[in-house]
Order: structure tokens, then sequence, then C-alpha cells
């Protein structure tokens, strides 16, 4: 579609153009004079065309396939159970669903409460949990059962009398049914409103109600994706593939087979690509590191390529020049889901910003590095955790680092600290790296930073947790 755009300048012929999405992919094929259509896929009719005009005054027939989806009537004649009828024994059910992450679990109970918590084992085995509540039905007094299905059914009427909302899922804009809740755990960064969710319900036909994903869309408010095979009974919510829709253009007299402008631009994007192909095999990333989810956009920080959100590769230096590099507070690793990122300097500072194309970037000093201060913290709290291996000997598990001196806190009149948490964590990428942070006390936080290079130092840790190059 937009290449399409690009090439042709005028539609002549008055005729006029089908309404384009960008949920349906197109593909401009230029087959010279043979042309053979396609016997099965999608339709074409010789007389669904177009007359394209270059800038150049080159004219092509375009031959436009037959887009409609063939689920039409179908959907039309629909006369089943509306979506919230569909998910309503879920609902009844009381179940829930959890999905586990490096630091927290996030429990979903459908139709109840979706809940984030933390559970760690102290001395005598008691329990600590840190939990917030993402949202509660906002329904104080339940209703009764008929009350609760004629709201379920406005809801249900108001949905198909607008368009049903989509979702990108892995590159596929996907239906999905939203759930609301709120009254969540009240929120210090917000004057202590409370968090609130909207709960994604998707069609998957094979899944068990699972927590696909958990995303803080602003501060304190979030968006929670359930795949469940009770929406693919309607055939508004089933999932459906897009495939490739392909436009043929052949050139008519006078014209070449395809534009002279896009032959060149074809030629230039092909010597761009000529240096990469020297490049030596082992430097090449592999097919599992290139695999990132469409949310992990690259940025660029200085010389080097990171990636700000989940486990990616953060560099293609070698293992020895990252470490050096990281340990001399030079290389800063970038991590955040949602509203706020964070950038580490080991050595130097934790930063938390937010960049906005309008108002610029806001960034707050979370904590900075005194050496004589950590020393100091060290000596009251665990600077090394440690783990038994299977021959009896000890290795370093994790090491906690304190920086304080952050921007003062509005809520408790005192700096910011934060306690760094560095952790290996293997990978198939030698390059990865996981960053999230936790606030269990107003203004003070918990990094966590769990990489494979984390691996290669955590046993040159000293008494107070200080890491060093190995030997």
């Amino acid at each position: 579609c937009g290449l399409l755009a690009a090439v042709a300048a005028v539609a002549e012929g008055g005729r006029a153009l089908p309404q384009l999405s960008d949920d349906i992919p197109f593909r401009v094929n230029w087959p010279g004079t043979e042309l053979s259509l396609p016997t099965t896929g999608v339709l074409y009719k010789e007389d669904n065309y177009i007359i394209m005009t270059t800038v150049d005054k080159e004219k092509y027939k375009c031959l436009l396939p037959l887009i409609a989806s063939g689920n039409e009537e179908e959907e039309k004649d629909y006369k089943g159970p509306t979506p919230g009828e569909l998910l309503e024994p879920l609902f009844k059910q009381s179940s829930c669903s959890y999905r586990i992450e490096s630091y927290w679990t996030y429990e979903v109970c459908h139709g109840k409460h979706i809940r984030q918590y933390h559970e760690e084992k102290e001395t005598g085995q008691k329990i600590n949990i840190q939990e917030y509540y993402l949202g509660n039905m906002i329904m104080k007094n339940p209703l009764s059962e008929p009350e609760s299905r004629e709201l379920s059914c406005g809801y249900d009427l108001l949905l198909s009398l607008t368009q049903i909302p989509t979702k990108n899922i892995e590159g596929q804009m996907t239906p999905y049914y939203p759930v609301e809740l709120g009254n969540g755990t009240p929120c210090s960064l917000r004057q202590n409103l409370p968090r609130s969710s909207t709960v994604m319900y998707i069609c998957h036909p094979e899944a068990k109600h699972e927590i696909l994903s958990v995303a803080e869309v602003t501060t304190c408010e979030y968006e929670v994706v359930i795949l469940t095979p009770l929406l693919c009974n309607h055939p508004k919510y089933r999932f459906r593939a897009s495939p490739v829709n392909d436009i043929f253009c052949q050139s008519l007299p006078g014209s070449p087979l395809k534009p002279h402008n896009l032959e060149q631009l074809e030629k230039q994007q092909e010597m761009l690509k000529m240096p990469f192909r020297r490049v030596k095999e082992e430097e090449m990333p592999s097919t599992k590191e290139e695999k990132f989810s469409s949310i992990h956009k690259p940025v660029a920080v200085g010389s080097h390529q990171l990636l700000t959100v989940g486990t990616t590769h953060i560099s293609k230096l070698t293992d020895e020049q990252l470490i050096k590099e990281f340990l001399s507070g030079s290389y800063c690793f970038h991590g955040g889901v949602g509203w706020w990122k964070y950038e580490f300097c080991y050595g130097k500072y934790v930063h938390q910003y937010h960049e906005d194309k309008e108002s610029g970037k806001t960034s707050v000093v979370v904590g900075t590095w005194s050496k004589e201060e950590h020393i100091e913290w060290s000596r009251k709290n665990a600077a090394r955790t440690f783990y038994l291996r299977e021959d009896g000997t000890q290795t370093v598990r994790m090491v906690s680092h304190f920086y304080g001196n952050g921007d003062v806190c509005d809520l408790t009149d005192k700096p910011r600290q934060v306690t760094v948490k560095l952790k290996c964590k293997e990978s198939d990428s030698p390059h990865a790296v996981t960053i999230y942070m936790l606030e269990p006390h107003s203004c003070q936080y918990i990094l966590g930073v769990e990489s494979p290079v984390i691996c290669k130092i955590l046993d040159t840790a000293d008494e107070y947790g200080l890491l060093s190059v190995p030997s």
C-alpha cells in the first residue's frame, strides 16, 4: 500500500479507490507482459483495476484483489451468545490466571481483581509479601444475577453498535473484549488515585485463559491481555490470519516493466546492504537474538545500540570490552516497561525518566553512588548472597549495592535511594539484560539487573560486594 502510493501519483479514469487499511497487508508485483493470476486464495476480477501514473508519466494497469473477508455473512447472521455471555462461565467459576516474571507474580481472578505480588521467605520461614492491587471490580455492591446479566447485555449492545476494538498482537490486529477494573491500590505518583486496569480478552482456540502480557501504559494504569477459547464461538472475535494481498501492475505501451525511480531505489538499497555481507558469520547475531517482540524498539545511546524493554542483547562488544566499560560506568544499562524507563550506570547513578514528543524528557535521580556510603550500608546489610554448589563449595548468587542522595521525594521530604541487585541470568544470548524497578516503600527502590555478563564477574565480588574485571 505504501509502496504503491510512493510509485503512483495519479489514478485515472475516475474509478473510486477502495478504502485501504493498515490492518490489511498489500504487496505490489511487476509481472511484465506475462501475467498468471493465482487460482486459489484471494480472488481477482478483470474489471477491478486502476490505471496508475508515476511522476515520470509512466503508466501501469494495476489489478486489485477482492479483499472481502468472506465471513461478513456469517457475522451478519450470528444470533448466538454475546461475548459477555460467552465469558460468563469464567467469571462464575471464580477462576484465577497467573503469570510469573523475574520478580513479580501477576494474579488475575476473572471478574474480581488483578494483583501484583512478590513473596520472600525470611529467617524462620516467615513469609514477607509485597503486593499491589492493579484493579478491582468497580461495583462495591454485587448485583443480583438478572441485574448483572442486564448490565452485561447493555455493554455488549454498545460494543455491537460500535467498532470492535483491536490490539496489535505479534503484528496481527486482533479483536478483543475489554473489561474495566478500578479501585486498585492508591498510587503515590498520581496523588493517591487508585490504580486501574483494562483486561483484554482475546480468542485463542487452544488457550487455557493464560495471561499473555501485563503492561503499564501510563503511570498506575495497566493493560492485561488474556487468551481464552470462550470467545472463539463468536465470529467477530475469531482469530484470522491476514494473508498478503498481491497487487499486479502491468506496464502500458511506452512504459518500462517497472518504474525507473523504483529500480534506482532498489539498486541503492542493495548497495547499502553490501558491506554487511562481508561480516564474519561468528559476528552475526543469532536467530534467537533477533526474534524480539514488536515492543522492543532500539534506541541509540552513545555509539552502541541498546534495547529498552525486556530481555534482549545489549551490545555487539566483546565480553571483555563490555565488562570493562560496564565496570567503569561508561556503558549504561537501560530498561523498563510502560511509562517510566530506567538508566543504570555502575558506580555512578540510577535515573528514572520518561520521554515525550511534546514535553521532552522528564528525569528523576533515583540514587547516586558513594563508595563510602555503600560500605557503611553493607556493614548492616548483606552485600553478597551465596548458594551451595553440588560439590559443597559456595559461589556468589547476587550482589547488592546502595545508591543514595537521589532527588528529594515529595512524599517523605527525604532524598530518594535505591538498592541495585545484580544477578546472574543464563541466556542463549551472551549480551542479554533484564531490568525491573520496584518501590516497596515510598521513594525507596529496588533495581533488579540480570544478565549473563554479570555471571562472569560475580565471583570477583569482595566483602562489600564490589566487582572487578576477572583476572
